[in-house]
């Protein structure tokens, strides 16, 4: 059976005077473009704030602080804005500044050791709270409280706790035959102190997410694995912990993000000091641009800015991770 191809209808014309002459296809219809529908404008205007709020406090403020960090100000170049031009000068500045290794390790020991024991206790006890005995909401709730408070009350609680004259701690050491520790004041217990106040403030954090995880863990893999014979540490280890994987990293995340920019707590509780022995890298932005007479806002910036990439590094290989896991 042959195919023939359908050409356009040319079918002769006859004018006045008779001629046959064949007419001209008609032309090719031409799409109008058509205008953004009404659910186009609603999404529009839904996404307007967030795009203006991220504009005016995230992208804005980071540029600031990468310019600052470029530029060589001073207090009358900053309200003029006519600073010069120092490329890396001001992180040459700091990378050679004695305090930059004491502050680098002070900032990944206060970190590493609040995340590892405030995920701990959290995840502890988030699996207790499972139970589900009497009080539990109620105690849940308790546990909540260190989260609900503002920073400069926990700070200056702990303070007070840890004082080395009228702090009940030292009092509670005193009672058992321990004497006085200076928890604040001497240069081997100051880091310390602040940890536990961060991982005391953190733990009610890890506790909330770790138990909402656990929630969505169905019950029937721990009836099957307690027929096989398995006991609880069996099932937590096999069950519990590999399917809360997810949970635990973007926990860990946030936590690691949240730590990194501490500030509140070591300012309230020491001051990064004494002798610079409590001092991190947020403690040490801060007195480089604000806590001296001569502030360097370059070198402070600088500092701030090695902060946000580390958070972007580890927040990028977060991301990496995930989208291995979930392609395989």
């Amino acid at each position: 059976m042959k195919h023939t191809t359908q050409l356009p209808d040319r079918r002769p014309v006859r004018d006045r005077t008779g001629a046959a002459t064949v007419a001209a296809p008609p032309p090719a219809r031409t799409t109008a473009r058509r205008r953004p529908s009404s659910q186009q404008w609603a999404a529009w205007g839904f996404l307007a704030p967030v795009t203006l709020y991220l504009a005016l406090f995230y992208a804005y403020p980071l540029y600031r602080n990468i310019d600052l960090s470029l530029r060589n100000y001073t207090v009358r170049s900053f309200v003029q804005g006519d600073a010069p031009f120092t490329g890396l000068q001001n992180y040459l500045t700091v990378f050679d500044d004695p305090t930059f290794a004491p502050a680098l390790l002070h900032t990944v020991v206060f970190t590493v050791v609040s995340l590892v024991f405030q995920y701990a206790i959290g995840l502890a006890l988030a699996v207790f709270f499972t139970q589900h005995f009497r009080l539990s909401a109620t105690l849940r709730a308790l546990f909540l409280v260190p989260w609900l408070l503002p920073l400069i009350v926990s700070a200056s609680t702990w303070s007070w706790m840890l004082n080395s004259d009228s702090g009940i701690v030292n009092a509670a050491l005193h009672a058992v035959g321990i004497g006085p520790v200076n928890w604040l004041t001497s240069p081997d217990w100051s880091l310390t102190s602040v940890i536990l106040a961060n991982v005391w403030i953190g733990v009610p954090f890890n506790l909330v997410v770790l138990y909402s995880g656990l929630q969505s863990i169905p019950a029937s893999l721990y009836e099957a694995a307690a027929l096989d014979g398995a006991n609880a540490w069996q099932r937590f280890w096999r069950i519990t912990f590999p399917l809360l994987r997810p949970v635990s990293a973007i926990t860990l995340l946030l936590g690691l993000v949240y730590t990194l920019k501490v500030f509140d707590i070591i300012w309230i509780m020491t001051k990064g000091g004494p002798a610079d022995s409590s001092t991190t890298f947020a403690t040490w932005s801060y007195q480089l641009g604000f806590g001296n007479l001569l502030p360097a806002f370059g070198p402070g910036a600088a500092v701030g800015n090695l902060l946000v990439v580390a958070a972007l590094v580890f927040g990028l290989v977060y991301m990496r991770v995930q989208r291995k896991q979930g392609l395989s």
